[in-house]
């Protein structure tokens, strides 16, 4: 028997990689355009590239990806009944987990029931991810007719249940000196995004989507063309992750936003413009702005430049950029950085039909409350707010108000936890109900008199035969959720509005490096976000403080490896993913918190959610990107002793020891990138680098990464 030998494909392991295979998710592609007038993006920088006014960037940003690394890895109990099967899992979808079950043992969804008490940590990584292992314990448990646990080690979950997409941006962008070169105003941005979804498609094109509705930051840029596209390679599915594409796409906007800074400042004559942070402030949406997507800026709700202002004052930025300015000029080996950073993230489900919620509400005849909502706890305080807006409900004290384990016998067809839309859409349900139930014991009420107790009002009401249970549910009004990409472009009368408001932030770091060492710490941060009428503060500023610290961890020591022939080909297969537990992979730890962490809620109002209250689990999370942007200040400033390089840089987030070691560019870092022979003969001194040409191979060098 003759066998034709055939040549294996090549494996596909980073977003390059799927580039150069033309290996995409074709469906995912999609195009955010704004510019009018009948000119192109390509117009308009062609008009900028002949105006000695103008200033114009090109380049490249990579954006790694991140571990979810929960406490608990995913983990299921499915315990067969006599009608059906009860699942106890770890996830933030028990509707979708219970769908899955039902049909891998052939299993009417009725009699499958999905229980989640709390889960130990999910961040996005249990909204789909989670679902293939209880769907392997249920087929196990239906066969054996017995229960099965199933969870998984922390290499196991680590190596296939997929992380926060990595992603790649190419653009060009402009700006023009106006006021006799005293200001700095934005003008057209062209960008391409990729993202690395993995061997199958997961949520990567609603991540994608929302990377793409977040790439103007909170500036107005006179027009913006972007496209995104999912990557296909054979990295795990890649999934949910906190802020789902928005921080991601954020970032990328401020690397450019730093980069026309700095290439104005240095490549063009006769700027008298102040900071980097007069630029970003003299550029931000106003109220009655319009983004790249249609959606209005309305007024009284924009506090981004608010905020910036109050915290410019009270964090004394301009003394502090003095007082680094002056430690870095006599300091060699240790440099400090400063970043100031602001944020928006917009609120809702991009596809329309997850804006909805349920709650079941029972009221007892001794005055106390049960509640079951279709949210799952997992550390984020949702059933302690849930609890809050019910105890306000009824005006009894929080202890009177017990909430129950998420299942699905009790509220049905739920929606993931994710979105931060969690409290708007149960609080609002769990409200709705309790409304249901006061209109039902009103006129109880009025007969007994204003001092009687809720427990005698029940009492009374229940021997009057009135029901004291109800159902909730709220949805999103249709105007405020859902984006129609099948639209014609346009504004929202076309497409729809994506979001129904926006949290905002701002955040400034304070970092001093080790140039010898590349090691890192954050002296300082200091935090003001906008979370309207916050609901329970506590709560609050632990969820900013959270996210703020994994984000730094993004952006900072958590950087995923891959193998892969040409960046880590020590590693093998290629493909297989080496950074699969704590001791390779580096989350923040309690070291790394911020010297001195000042964290303050803006109070405002805000219509469109439960108690005029915003959400907070997602929107604080980029804010930790102030500690990335204030290395690379730091890195910037050893570039200018070592390398007399001024001009902005290629800085790979994340930002990790070996990156910054080598990226501030001193005599040991030249030797490492370009070293000489190791014996230099009279014939091979001609093939020596010359000092100039060293510089010139650092000041392009990147530390190998996997994207």
């Amino acid at each position: 028997m003759k066998t034709t030998p055939t040549t294996p494909k090549k494996t596909i392991v980073s977003i390059q990689d799927a580039i150069a295979a033309n290996s995409y998710y074709e469906s995912s592609r999609h195009v955010l355009d704004n510019t009018t007038d009948g000119t192109t993006i390509n117009d308009q920088l062609s008009e900028s590239s002949s105006d000695p006014n103008s200033i114009l960037v090109s380049g490249e940003f990579y954006v790694g990806g991140q571990e979810h690394f929960y406490l608990e890895c995913n983990s299921t109990l499915v315990i067969p009944t006599e009608t059906g099967l009860e699942v106890f899992a770890s996830t933030q979808s028990p509707s979708k987990t219970q769908a899955y079950c039902a049909s891998a043992t052939n299993t009417p969804a009725s009699r499958v029931v999905v229980r989640t008490k709390r889960m130990g940590g999910g961040f996005g990584g249990k909204e789909t991810r989670s679902v293939f292992s209880s769907a392997a314990a249920a087929v196990a448990a239906k066969i054996t007719n017995r229960p099965v646990r199933l969870t998984l080690d922390r290499n196991v979950d680590m190596q296939i249940t997929g992380q926060r997409h990595a992603f790649y941006a190419k653009y060009t962008a402009s700006a023009t000196l106006i006021n006799n070169n005293t200001l700095l105003k934005l003008g057209s941005l062209k960008v391409n995004l990729y993202s690395n979804a993995g061997c199958s498609f997961d949520l990567s094109g609603p991540v994608m989507d929302r990377a793409l509705f977040h790439i103007d930051g909170v500036y107005k840029w006179k027009s913006i063309r972007a496209e995104g596209v999912c990557c296909k390679t054979h990295q795990p599915p890649h999934t949910a992750f906190r802020g789902f594409g928005g921080p991601q796409g954020i970032a990328i906007c401020e690397h450019i936003i730093d980069e026309l800074y700095h290439h104005a400042l240095y490549r063009h004559q006769n700027v008298h413009f102040n900071s980097i942070d007069t630029f970003r402030r003299n550029n931000m949406y106003q109220e009655r702005d319009v983004t790249h997507f249609g959606m209005p800026i309305s007024p009284p709700k924009w506090n981004v430049p608010t905020a910036w202002d109050q915290l410019h004052q009270t964090a004394s930025i301009p003394q502090q950029r003095a007082s680094i300015h002056k430690f870095n000029s006599t300091h060699r080996h240790k440099k400090r950085g400063l970043a100031f950073l602001p944020t928006k993230f917009g609120i809702a489900f991009t596809a329309k039909f997850m804006n909805q919620g349920g709650a079941l509400v029972h009221l007892y005849t001794d005055g106390t409350i049960l509640v079951s909502h279709g949210g799952t706890e997992m550390g984020q305080g949702l059933h302690t707010k849930v609890a809050q807006i019910t105890a306000h409900a009824f005006n009894v004290p929080l202890a009177d108000v017990h909430v129950e384990e998420t299942a699905t016998d009790k509220v049905a067809n739920t929606m993931p936890t994710a979105a931060s839309m969690s409290t708007d859409m149960y609080g609002m349900a769990a409200l709705d109900a309790c409304k249901r139930i006061l209109a039902n014991i009103a006129p109880v009420r009025k007969k007994l008199g204003v001092h009687a107790t809720l427990a005698e009002v029940a009492s009374a009401a229940h021997f009057e035969r009135i029901d004291l249970t109800a159902h909730g549910f709220h949805t999103v009004s249709n105007d405020r959720c859902g984006y129609d990409w099948d639209s014609p472009s346009g504004g929202a009368e076309n497409r729809g509005q994506p979001f129904n408001y926006f949290t905002q932030g701002v955040a400034v770091s304070i970092v001093e490096i080790d140039v010898l060492t590349g090691n890192f710490h954050t002296l300082r941060s200091d935090i003001l976000v906008d979370c309207g009428s916050s609901i329970n503060p506590m709560i609050d500023i632990g969820q900013i403080e959270g996210a703020f610290i994994q984000g730094m961890g993004w952006s900072t020591t958590e950087e995923m490896i891959w193998a892969d022939p040409i960046n880590h080909s020590w590693i093998t297969p290629p493909g297989r993913l080496f950074t699969s537990g704590p001791g390779t992979y580096k989350i923040p730890s309690p070291n790394d918190t911020p010297e001195v962490f000042h964290v303050k809620l803006m109070d405002s109002c805000n219509p469109f959610a439960v108690h005029s209250s915003k959400a907070i689990g997602e929107p604080p999370f980029f804010l930790g990107c102030s500690v990335f942007f204030a290395i690379k200040d730091a890195v910037r400033a050893a570039r200018v002793q070592n390398l007399g390089e001024n001009a902005d840089f290629e800085f790979r987030l994340p930002a990790t020891s070996e990156r910054i070691r080598i990226m501030c560019g001193d005599v040991i870092a030249q030797e490492a990138v370009c070293p000489p022979p190791p014996v230099v003969l009279e014939k091979d001194a001609q093939q020596q680098l010359t000092d100039e040409e060293r510089k010139q191979k650092m000041a392009t060098f990147q530390p190998k990464g996997t994207y």
